[in-house]
């Protein structure tokens, strides 16, 4: 399995961008799939995953009803749709792949396979 993260970018903040996650193998629709951030001196942190077949979504509080995740079973691709940007959204933003149950969602640990990462800046 591998994941192939971009769309990242340089954007004012209120802006918006879309991150994409395409996920080769054939057990895409199975897996839970999320994205993950890190900035600079902090640790990586959660942001947003999604179940598999068709399962539920969950976000972290710093993005909650400004972020959107989805996914497009037809092109192996997991989005992270981004609103209302904030300086503090800057960051090194992973996508992760992995038979994940709920309670492990928002876990780095809990995820095998990771993309090399896609640079999100926000400026003020």
């Amino acid at each position: 399995v591998q994941l192939q993260a971009s769309g990242g970018g340089l954007v004012q903040a209120g802006g918006s961008l879309r991150l994409s996650c395409v996920v080769s193998g054939r057990t895409f629709s199975s897996y839970t799939v999320a994205w993950f951030r890190q900035a600079p001196g902090k640790e990586r942190a959660f942001v947003a995953a999604i179940r598999g077949s068709g399962g539920p979504t969950y976000y972290g509080n710093s993005v909650k009803d400004r972020f959107t995740i989805s996914r497009e079973y037809a092109k192996n691709t997991v989005y992270l749709q981004m609103n209302s940007l904030k300086p503090e959204d800057t960051a090194v933003y992973y996508c992760a792949a992995g038979n994940v149950i709920t309670s492990t969602a928002a876990r780095p640990q809990a995820y095998i396979y990771w993309g090399q990462g896609t640079q999100v800046t926000v400026s003020s």
